[in-house]
């Protein structure tokens, strides 16, 4: 009978259930019969919540607007002045411009009609003088950033070859770099006695063998190792090689490297530098043309092909921007 009076009570509607727990009902119903999870819940002492204790009518907005947030009404708008108000109004990016601003390309520069020596490439020798060097500029000028990963890879050297096998390690790499610059000279200069002279240096046959695919497309060259300077920015530099690169002029850079540079930005600083040569060349009255591309040749030292990067006229643009911002810079250091 007991069992069947249960059954029947939790039949009923869920709302009722709750005087089936409460201690005078099951009393009267079941005075020999008790859940022990009950009895062990009410026997102890209730402990005080620290909850009931706040306002709740006080806090009413703050747990519904928690509580309900599927059904939110905020929207892009809303939360944006949410934004505004708690960290104020977005601060566009500043983009510097350079305060004394000189065009790429000399508006001023006459091109004089094609002479019996426009065949023969240029080779100034560069004159010292007072005036800084793009390489020096742009390594006076280096972030923070380019500093601390430099001298991290210099001290990364130095504990696995000894101070005496880092320097002789650097100096290596500048031999190399020589005797490739001199063989591609050479090349383009279509001297073949030295072309196969250098092609014999097993030192640089593995930079002359990357570099092939590329000396394929290059002709006309107008200069090679000739120094420039630019008359107006007062700045000097000496440039590897101007050459037509699939029909386009170009001040190109050659460059040796060990790691392989897919990409522009794998070469760092050199845009600028192409682009600061480019802008010489245009205001520097020794050279009777004017050149709006630019081209950096990454070759390799074990053969792979070198990987050409080419710099369009609105990319050599931008390049000339940074470096007129560099060259402010280290103007105002000095």
């Amino acid at each position: 009978l007991v069992r069947m009076q249960f059954l029947q009570i939790l039949s009923r509607k869920p709302g009722k259930l709750e005087m089936l727990f409460q201690i005078p009902f099951c009393r009267k119903q079941f005075p020999y019969t008790c859940l022990a999870t009950s009895a062990c819940i009410y026997s102890k002492k209730k402990k005080a919540n620290s909850y009931e204790q706040v306002d709740q009518e006080k806090y009413k907005n703050l747990v519904y607007s928690v509580t309900s947030y599927k059904t939110s009404t905020q929207t892009p708008e809303t939360l944006f002045e949410e934004d505004n108000l708690l960290y104020g109004p977005p601060v566009k990016a500043v983009t510097k411009t350079p305060k004394n601003w000189v065009p790429l390309i000399n508006p001023n520069k006459r091109i004089p009609p094609l002479n019996s020596d426009s065949n023969l490439p240029r080779k100034i020798t560069l004159q010292k003088t007072k005036m800084p060097s793009v390489t020096h500029i742009l390594q006076q000028t280096l972030s923070p950033q380019q500093v601390f990963y430099l001298e991290r890879w210099k001290q990364k050297m130095i504990v696995e070859l000894g101070k005496d096998g880092f320097e002789k390690y650097t100096k290596n790499i500048f031999l190399q770099g020589e005797l490739f610059h001199s063989a591609l000279e050479s090349i383009l200069l279509s001297e073949e006695v030295a072309i196969k002279e250098k092609s014999e240096d097993g030192v640089i046959s593995g930079y002359l063998s990357s570099v092939e695919h590329v000396l394929e497309d290059i002709s006309e060259v107008k200069a090679l190792e000739s120094g420039v300077h630019h008359e107006t920015l007062q700045y000097l530099g000496l440039v590897d090689c101007v050459a037509k690169y699939r029909g386009q002029l170009c001040v190109i850079d050659w460059k040796t490297s060990e790691k392989p540079k897919p990409l522009l930005k794998n070469t760092y600083d050199n845009p600028l530098q192409v682009a600061a040569y480019i802008g010489a060349i245009n205001h520097d009255a020794n050279y009777d043309f004017q050149v709006r591309c630019g081209l950096i040749v990454v070759a390799y030292k074990n053969g792979s092909p070198a990987h050409p990067h080419f710099m369009d006229p609105d990319l050599c643009s931008q390049y000339w921007k940074k470096w007129l911002l560099r060259l402010e810079e280290y103007m105002g250091r000095n």
